[in-house]
């Protein structure tokens, strides 16, 4: 890691320093200046920044933005279309509640800027039903940007011209993966699709679609302002900037921080989060939300790095990073868990269907102390299928943390045969 800072102010530079209310305060500390500079570059040229930053996707996927940004670029349509999933329905996660209610004009000058750089007409903030005061905050930035001159025709006399509007959801969660927030824009049930085609080519209405995260549209507006060259600069080697981290569960100081890629957990929950309430020990901590993995105190020292994860086989998601200490059941989280996805499931596909009360089956067998050998042996199987069969990504990660938790916490599931 280049910059050693525990913390940094990037994406959070404006937190609690400015009016979220007033554009004039957003202007005032420097907002749009990226906007106006983007405007006089060339979408290639936009596009080959931010691959150059090296950024990834900050919803979880992590999939590299200068390569989604090209892929519509590139994409032939009569129109196309711009979405920000504000959709967070993830349990543990609660970064772009805050970008929102505390600098929502950073999210939409990133998104304009985007906009221009693949050429997308019209775009649309998809916003959790629940964030009632998010809801009310980004449809007054809005009204402001368009009074500004910021959105509209010709946009300050650039000749571009691109619309955005605020929709919301009704409470599901499934509607925050990609195919199945379109789905939900499109005005039918929030069912995911098979794909290829991606939505880069075949997104919403059929069209070419950028569909990215609130935190990673920040990041493009402060790729531009900044340089690619400087944003790279902090980070890691294979992971570039900064992440927003949500910690709660049994830590004295929870809360959102921003923290350069390479710290690590162990350095979040104490340094940052002041550790855990009565000296407790931890028990284990769940990266990403209800559909990440679960880890043992022993693994707290890796760092916050894409490359460092995947070789251990976890991710950190959306950025959660869930405390439990020496208190807790496993087996009683893990039911809960179950409890969720059986609950949100779209029930579209026969594997996330059937597979997930299955799971919650076997979960109560091992939490009566009946299960056998065979049901531990069914768990993993039934897990494992879901993962790999699964449509999309709700039913692909329901069993993400009991695969953890059997890697990790192996006394978790005893047996009639251990006894």
């Amino acid at each position: 890691m280049q910059n050693t800072s525990l913390t940094l102010e990037w994406v959070s530079r404006h937190y609690d320093k400015i009016d979220p209310f007033s554009i004039d305060d957003y202007i005032n500390a420097g907002g749009y200046a990226a906007l106006k500079k983007a405007l006089t570059m060339s979408g290639d040229t936009i596009i080959s920044e931010v691959k150059a930053s090296g950024l990834r996707g900050r919803g979880g996927a992590a999939f590299p933005t200068g390569l989604k940004l090209a892929g519509v670029k590139n994409s032939v349509g009569d129109i196309k279309y711009l979405i920000c999933n504000a959709d967070e329905g993830e349990p543990g996660n609660f970064k772009d509640r805050y970008q929102m209610e505390k600098d929502p004009h950073s999210m939409i000058e990133g998104m304009i800027i985007a906009a221009s750089a693949v050429g997308a007409a019209k775009g649309y903030i998809f916003i959790r039903g629940e964030y009632n005061r998010s809801i009310a905050i980004v449809k007054e930035a809005l009204r402001q940007a368009y009074e500004k001159g910021f959105l509209g025709e010709n946009i300050l006399g650039s000749g571009f011209t691109y619309d955005m509007e605020v929709l919301t959801g009704g409470g599901s969660y499934v509607c925050g993966e990609e195919f199945s927030l379109i789905e939900c824009l499109e005005g039918k049930a929030g069912h995911s699709n098979y794909k290829p085609p991606f939505p880069t080519e075949q997104g919403l209405f059929g069209k070419p679609t950028l569909l990215s995260n609130v935190e990673t549209f920040v990041n493009i507006l402060l790729i531009i302002d900044k340089g690619a060259e400087a944003f790279s600069k902090t980070g890691t080697e294979t992971s570039k900037g900064t992440k927003l981290i949500s910690l709660c569960g049994n830590v004295n100081r929870p809360g959102l921080y921003e923290v350069p890629f390479g710290v690590t957990i162990r350095e979040i929950i104490f340094d940052l989060g002041g550790g855990v309430p009565e000296g407790r020990a931890i028990k284990m901590v769940q990266l990403g939300g209800e559909s990440g993995p679960c880890i043992p105190e022993s693994e707290l020292d890796t760092p916050l790095d894409y490359k460092a994860m995947n070789d251990k086989g976890i991710s950190f998601g959306s950025g959660a990073v869930i405390v439990m200490d020496d208190r807790i059941d496993i087996l009683d989280i893990l039911k809960k868990i179950a409890k969720f996805f059986l609950h949100e499931s779209c029930g579209k596909c026969t594997p996330c269907r059937d597979g997930n009360p299955h799971v919650l089956i076997l979960l109560k067998r091992f939490e009566s102390g009946s299960a056998t050998d065979k049901d531990f042996a069914a768990l993993k199987s039934l897990s494992d299928t879901m993962c790999l069969a699964s449509t999309c990504g709700l039913g692909q990660a329901a069993t993400t943390a009991i695969l953890s938790v059997m890697k990790y916490f192996p006394e978790t599931f005893a047996t009639v045969s251990d006894r």
